[in-house]
C-alpha cells in the first residue's frame, strides 16, 4: 500500500493529478486512520491510502519511509507511476510463483496436520493421496522426505519465518 498526499495544483493540470470524483465509490473507502482507495490501472491493481481526501484535482506526494519496506514501496511507486503514463508495470514486487505458492499452501496443510498429531504417513496421505504413498518402502521414499520437509518448513512459517514473504526475495535469507 502506498501514501500519498495531495498538494495543491499549480497552473494547468498536469498528468498525475488525482481526481477522487474519478474513482467509483466501490474503490475508495473512508477508515478510522484516513481514505483507502484500490484502483486498477495499467493491469495492475494499486492499494493507495491518503489522510485526506482532496476535494478538487490534486497533485500527489508519495510518501517512502525509509524502514525496512522501503525496496518494495519504492518499486510499488514506480509501478503506480509506470501505469499513470501507460507503460508495462511489469510483475508485483512481491510476486510469488504458482509453484511457491502451492509449496507454502502444501507446507501449512502438513503443519496443521503434524501438530493435530498425524504421523508423516498420514499426513503423505492427505497431501499427495493415499495411491501415491508406497506401503512397503516407506522409509526410503521420497514422499517421507518431502512430507518432512513440508513440515519442517510449515513450523518455520508458524514460528515467524511468514515473516519473509514480505520482503523482497533480495532480503529473504
Amino acid at each position: 500500500m502506498l501514501s500519498l498526499r495531495a498538494v495543491a495544483a499549480s497552473g494547468p493540470r498536469r498528468p498525475y493529478e488525482f481526481e477522487p470524483a474519478g474513482l467509483a465509490s466501490g474503490e475508495i473507502r473512508l477508515g478510522p486512520d484516513g481514505w483507502h482507495a484500490i484502483v486498477p490501472l495499467g493491469g495492475a491493481t494499486h492499494r493507495l491510502w491518503l489522510p485526506e481526501l482532496p476535494r478538487k484535482p490534486s497533485q500527489l506526494i508519495v510518501e517512502l519511509p525509509l524502514d525496512v519496506t522501503f525496496d518494495v514501496r519504492l518499486q510499488t511507486a514506480h509501478r503506480l507511476k509506470l501505469a499513470l503514463e501507460k507503460r508495462p508495470v511489469g510483475p508485483a514486487p512481491l510476486f510469488i510463483t504458482a509453484q511457491r505458492r502451492r509449496r507454502l499452501i502444501l507446507s501449512a496443510r502438513a503443519v496443521d496436520g503434524w501438530l493435530d498429531g498425524n504421523s508423516y504417513r498420514e499426513i503423505a496421505d492427505g497431501l499427495f493421496g493415499e495411491d501415491g504413498t508406497p506401503r512397503r518402502a516407506w522409509k526410503t521414499n521420497d514422499l517421507r522426505s518431502r512430507t518432512i520437509r513440508l513440515v519442517q518448513s510449515g513450523l518455520a512459517l508458524m514460528r515467524g519465518g511468514y515473516r519473509a514473504l514480505l520482503r523482497s526475495s533480495s532480503k529473504k535469507k
